[in-house]
């Protein structure tokens, strides 16, 4: 090749090589990581609860191609909502699209107890707690709230770990010494009565009056504590 030709060559070559980027390599834990970062900015989290997102390791035997261009992530438009193949693609004249599977788990706050209560034996801040659960281990109605539970009690053995239903403990229980508040607008008188039935917050119980004998409906205001409206 002459000279003249040759250098014009290089030239060329020199001019076209400031719009050509390296290409960029990656590894299965880069994959993985985007996986989930895209998912945990695609799925938002239930009312009063989580989401719990894990991906899967790549088999260690995939050959991941270099790419010119940034990884874009993406996910079906329809999905069962609990699994997902998340597609990692690199859009360059020679394309490659890997998939990677993950799981997304909503966890909702269940009261627990963080030791075993027996029976009759009163919830404190060192017996129960508060866990994320996911939806197939939490069956029916349970409580999340440690202070509607706080001073109440058992009404039947609670094994460790186990979530907490209001019909498993009493803020005043059957055979208790209450407090029977009667108000209106414009008075308020305490006399003492025994619980006939066991409930909590709010819930409407029997209770026998000590001084007259008679057997009321109030509800249960407190702890050991029971208020009729007048």
């Amino acid at each position: 090749m002459p000279y003249k030709k040759f250098f014009l060559f290089i030239a060329y070559f020199v001019a076209l090589a400031p719009n050509l980027s390296p290409a960029s390599s990656f590894d299965a834990t880069f994959l993985e990581t985007l996986a989930k970062k895209y998912l945990e900015g695609k799925v938002s989290p239930p009312k009063g609860g989580k989401v719990s997102i894990s991906v899967a390791k790549l088999d260690p035997r995939i050959v991941i191609n270099p790419c010119h261009q940034a990884l874009t992530a993406n996910i079906p438009e329809k999905y069962n909502g609990r699994n997902v193949n998340v597609e990692i693609s690199c859009s360059t004249p020679t394309p490659w699209r890997i998939y990677i599977p993950a799981k997304i788990e909503q966890t909702f706050a269940v009261l627990v107890a963080s030791s075993t209560i027996e029976k009759g034996m009163m919830l404190t801040d060192e017996n129960v707690a508060i866990e994320y659960l996911p939806t197939n281990k939490v069956r029916g109605k349970k409580l999340a709230e440690k202070d509607s539970v706080l001073g109440s009690k058992a009404t039947k053995r609670i094994g460790k770990g186990r979530a907490i239903a209001s019909k498993h403990v009493c803020l005043v229980c059957k055979g208790d010494a209450v407090t029977i508040i009667a108000k209106s607008d414009n008075f308020m008188i305490k006399t003492r009565g025994t619980a006939i039935s066991s409930g909590n917050l709010n819930q409407q119980i029997r209770v026998k009056n000590t001084r007259s004998g008679k057997i009321i409906r109030p509800k249960v205001s407190a702890i050991n504590q029971v208020t009729i409206n007048l």
